[in-house]
């Protein structure tokens, strides 16, 4: 009987990439979303995918989205913490909304999408959640302190997760991408990738989606069962640690 996992924010961009990894590697795979009903409509459409519409950043919307996902597919087994948002600004002119939203979506969800999870993985011996972190997790960046508070935070959230759950099957990991080659950084204007960002990566290029993918699937797995508490820094070299 194939696993379940759920991918959040699974329907566009690295998610939707991460989900299909899963799919291809023969899990039962369900992605969730919280806005773009037109984008998850067409991710559905050309996958067959499963998706779910349900906000990550409150805990009622979360545990009734992850019940529909059990009830439809079975229990989970495979979590990946994929969704998030920014709202940038420099610190000094940023309102406590802006601070708030991206705390609740890429940090409070840790909570919220794990907490329904947990207690049946630990129940039944076997358990995978991978969290996706950021680059600027680990190095900061200047007009982001509120995404990087985030991103930082949920490689802490794992670490102690990580030692909780380790005698019990339960793996807990971390993934931290680079510069991705995403819509929203493809949006990026030409000049300023090659000018600015791309220097700044030994490889030379940005990193794609399917990569950061195939990592999900190698922690997803049942031989990966001695990592756990780590990050994985998927960056081109651009930032080491």
């Amino acid at each position: 009987m194939s696993r379940v996992a759920l991918v959040t924010g699974g329907t566009r961009g690295i998610g939707a990439a991460i989900a299909l990894a899963l799919r291809n590697a023969n899990y039962k795979v369900a992605a969730s979303y919280s806005v773009n009903d037109e984008a998850a409509d067409r991710f559905k459409a050309e996958t067959n995918i499963p998706v779910f519409k349900f906000d990550v950043s409150d805990a009622s919307s979360s545990m009734s989205g992850i019940s529909a996902v059990e009830a439809e597919l079975g229990l989970i087994d495979i979590l990946v913490n994929n969704a998030g948002i920014t709202c940038d600004g420099m610190f000094h002119k940023m309102t406590y909304e802006q601070w708030s939203a991206v705390i609740r979506t890429d940090l409070d969800s840790m909570f919220t999408c794990t907490r329904p999870v947990i207690e049946g993985m630990r129940e039944r011996g076997f358990g995978r959640i991978i969290i996706i972190s950021s680059i600027n997790g680990q190095k900061g960046h200047v007009g982001q302190v509120n995404y990087c508070a985030a991103k930082a935070g949920v490689i802490g959230f794992a670490k102690a997760l990580a030692q909780e759950n380790a005698n019990k099957g339960v793996t807990v990991n971390v993934i931290a991408p680079g510069y991705i080659a995403t819509d929203m950084v493809k949006a990026i204007p030409e000049n300023v990738l090659k000018s600015k960002i791309l220097p700044l990566i030994p490889v030379g290029r940005l990193g794609e989606a399917e990569e950061i993918a195939r990592s999900v699937v190698y922690l997803a797995a049942d031989e990966a069962g001695f990592i756990t508490g780590s990050t994985l820094s998927i960056n081109g070299g651009q930032f080491m640690s």
